[in-house]
């Protein structure tokens, strides 16, 4: 009882294996339930399991304004919509990763179920890296802002950059490097193939095992960009982890959901550089009016507008070119 009780990184041990054992029991379902009927999974399952998942995300927020401090939940709500907000860039590139490699859907399926377990993992990394920088060092914090502001400005010039597969470094090297068979080998990560001209056996990576690391680096790059923003947000470790946590585990669900559509969002970019701007800004405001923080609140408010704007005003603007291409289907 006294080790449940024991204080780790601000908040009682008995709260990270509680938050643990729901991920576990979700990733569980979702391995011995939905992997079984994935070649079904539709765009309206797939938003209700999105769904399903913001749901859940929304309920520990509510737990966590209860049990621990309004403030702590108003913390977790910026921290998770924001999260899940720049998870949209996520699925455009994850999107054109699979295109290129012509992954089949149950196949991307079986790589984003892999990928959200290493995800969990890299992301608690960075998270302890950056929880233990910024207790150590205060300042830290002025550099996460620096950081958001100046990829805020450059997201709002370089908004429609595209990410060229071919022209990857990480696929030129891995191309180089290892064995890889030409073509997919089911869902098979590695096979073992008889050398074409030795005909000694051998290990092979197959397209699909590339296609799970460039998404997991894909997802390294993002979350330099959410990490610092969450920090940004609240120092309260736990409160970074779970918003980032609960945003991760329904991203295969908003892929599936999104994927077909996300030309859709190509505005919400702009949005996010605002965000990003907005929430680096706010703490050298707050610096100079002699604030400890901008309100919790505010930056709740803020963001949500602002991100509302971005879906609104996606969905007008495209809203004419879908019509088209519903036409001509």
């Amino acid at each position: 009882m006294e080790f449940l009780l024991a204080d780790w990184l601000g908040k009682p041990v008995w709260m990270w294996i509680g938050f643990h054992v729901i991920v576990a029991i979700l990733l569980a379902f979702d391995l011995g339930v939905l992997q079984k009927k994935t070649g079904d999974l539709g765009v309206k399952e797939s938003l209700y399991l999105s769904a399903f998942y913001i749901t859940l995300a929304l309920i520990f927020g509510v737990w966590v304004w209860w049990y621990i401090s309004p403030q702590s939940g108003r913390e977790y709500f910026t921290g998770f919509v924001i999260e899940k907000s720049l998870s949209m860039d996520n699925v455009f590139v994850i999107a054109m990763i699979f295109g290129y490699f012509a992954i089949p859907r149950r196949s991307q399926y079986r790589v984003l179920f892999w990928g959200i377990l290493a995800v969990i993992v890299l992301r608690g990394i960075m998270i302890g890296l950056g929880a233990a920088l910024v207790q150590s060092y205060g300042w830290v914090l002025y550099i996460f802002a620096a950081f958001l502001v100046f990829t805020g400005v450059k997201m709002l010039f370089t908004g429609d950059d595209h990410y060229e597969i071919e022209n990857n470094p990480l696929y030129k090297f891995m191309r180089k490097r290892f064995r890889m068979t030409e073509s997919l080998e089911g869902e098979k990560f590695f096979v073992r193939k008889a050398h074409p001209e030795t005909g000694k056996m051998l290990t092979y990576m197959t397209p699909l095992f590339v296609v799970l690391v460039m998404v997991n680096v894909a997802d390294i790059i993002f979350a330099v960009d959410s990490v610092p923003a969450i920090f940004a947000i609240t120092t309260d470790t736990f409160i970074v982890y779970t918003s980032n946590i609960f945003a991760i585990l329904g991203l295969r669900a908003l892929y599936f959901a999104l994927a077909a559509m996300v030309e859709r969002f190509k505005y919400l970019k702009y949005a996010l550089a605002l965000v990003l701007v907005f929430i680096g800004g706010k703490i050298f405001v707050a610096d100079m009016l002699g604030l400890t923080k901008v309100p919790p609140s505010v930056s709740l408010g803020v963001t949500f507008v602002v991100l509302a704007g971005g879906v609104i005003y996606s969905l007008y603007k495209t809203s004419d070119s879908h019509k088209k291409v519903n036409a001509v289907e």
